[in-house]
């Protein structure tokens, strides 16, 4: 029997204005043909529009003194402030948030480093924020808020005249991912995703190895985020991260283990991503903790039934170039956190985790004493100029003012930013685009070009990382046996 497509459509949940790539049309009617064998490749994205103006390699002008404004000042916030204000050349300019106990907790470090008191918005409107936005006297806007504010906020501050760095992920809907690619393109202001990962030191000198060849050519790459965050997900204080879980399944944090991966391949700078599929595991952890809870506590029983995220969820990305990338997120099973990175190329491989991290050039790991030679010799500047301030101050090992200080280093020379509005919205793309596939029985979906046919020749990323004399330093009067974190 014949299949009908309109009823193929129908059964499998897709309504119109969908396109489908890929020989459908032969292997729904029986033909034999070339066409026939390609795979279904469904295709979410609305948005088909021209590049106004490519983002990937621009270099803004120079900012001698960066004026910044944050908006959130809870826990990741709090501790940017105190990191960037480290910094010479920085000036923060203002705070807003919900609560002023968390703006008076800033100011208080801003006083004991002598810098200058900040303008604090806080009064419990949830549209305060956008008064710190349109100052004038601030270059850029950094947000660490709940993820579903992050689109209008950067948006926002893009339209008044502001680069922004963001937490991420950047979006949550293939809508919101191309608003910030095209309101970054008209204004020529930065969108940069701020994932501290892609500094971690393993990750720099990892990438460095591929840059040289070390490992040949790069054809997989697997990543993970696995965090045992059982008590985190149900806090009450973070109501807002309860309610995205009952409501969503697939990959809703994956650019921890993607944002390196796509480095190593040249994602949106010579290749991008192209299709994927994923698929959730059912939930068999957070239900009976909820349950066990509302016995206790009545808070918890407007949840019972409602828990949606898979315990486990596993993506598999495929890029325009042939190169594949393994992406797991798991946030419910009582495991030890491991961020995976396993960088598989023609020459050799490295991991990151389980500990202990190795390379390995044949049927071997190298040795503890040959593994340190590598790392002496492909460190990249980074690394060498920044590196041992960087563990001094901290922040997840010191990758946290890696990311920092590269922000500031590039915005006050006029240097391109190593996360761009496209990595931004690519990254944040596997969230929608992984429920749609996991919601649709695992079918392959279309990941979007946000690039629109410039990553074919936009520059690979610089990992010499166009230091300008690495110019930002630590302020002279910074004691670090002082309590500052």
């Amino acid at each position: 029997m014949k299949t009908n497509r309109r009823n193929f459509l129908k059964t499998v949940g897709v309504t119109g204005g969908i396109a489908v790539t890929g020989g459908l049309t032969g292997c729904i009617e029986g033909k034999s043909s070339p066409e026939a064998n390609k795979p279904i490749i469904w295709d979410i994205s609305k948005n088909k529009n021209r590049q106004t103006f490519n983002m990937s390699g621009y270099a803004a002008p120079k900012i001698d003194l960066l004026r910044i404004g944050y908006i959130g000042i809870g826990g990741r916030g709090l501790a940017a402030v105190k990191r960037m204000s480290l910094l010479e050349g920085v000036e923060i300019k203002a705070l807003s948030d919900l609560h002023m106990d968390r703006v008076n907790a800033a100011q208080e470090h801003l006083k004991k480093l002598g810098m200058p008191e900040a303008k604090g918005y806080a009064d419990g409107s949830q549209d305060l924020w956008k008064e710190l936005c349109l100052l004038e006297d601030i270059d850029l806007i950094y947000v660490a808020t709940p993820r579903d504010l992050h689109p209008e906020m950067c948006v926002f501050a893009m339209e008044n005249g502001k680069h922004v760095a963001t937490e991420i992920p950047a979006a949550r809907t293939l809508d919101e991912c191309w608003q910030l690619v095209e309101t970054s393109e008209k204004t020529k202001k930065h969108c940069s995703m701020i994932e501290n990962c892609v500094y971690d030191f393993w990750e720099l000198l990892i990438l460095n190895m591929t840059r040289q060849g070390f490992f040949g050519e790069i054809s997989h790459v697997d990543a993970a985020y696995i965090s045992n965050q059982k008590d985190i997900n149900l806090r009450k204080d973070l109501e807002w991260r309860t309610k995205e879980f009952i409501n969503r399944d697939g990959n809703l944090y994956p650019t921890h283990g993607l944002g390196p991966a796509c480095q190593i391949l040249n994602i949106n700078r010579g290749d991008r991503l192209d299709y994927m599929v994923s698929m959730s595991s059912n939930d068999f952890v957070m239900e009976e903790e909820i349950e066990r809870r509302a016995q206790e506590d009545d808070y918890y029983k407007q949840y019972i039934g409602q828990w949606k995220l898979g315990n486990m969820n596993t993506s598999v990305i495929k890029t325009v170039n042939g190169k594949t990338i393994q992406l797991q997120y798991n946030v419910s099973n009582p495991r030890p956190g491991t961020r995976v990175f396993w960088v598989v190329g023609t020459k050799g491989i490295a991991k990151k985790q389980p500990y202990p991290s190795r390379i390995s050039r044949g049927g071997a790991w190298l040795k503890e004493e040959e593994l340190k030679a590598l790392e002496e010799q492909y460190s990249p500047p980074i690394v060498k100029i920044v590196g041992e301030m960087a563990k001094k101050v901290g922040g997840h090992g010191g990758m946290d003012f890696l990311m920092q200080w590269r922000l500031v280093d590039c915005l006050r020379n006029g240097l391109p930013l190593d996360m761009d509005v496209y990595d931004a919205a690519a990254w944040s793309s596997i969230v929608p685009l992984s429920e749609w596939s996991v919601a649709n029985g695992s079918n392959p979906v279309k990941i979007p070009d946000f690039t629109r046919g410039a990553y074919k020749t936009n520059a690979p990323l610089d990992i010499e990382m166009s230091l300008g004399g690495g110019s930002t330093t630590i302020k002279k009067t910074i004691n670090f046996d002082d309590d500052y974190f």
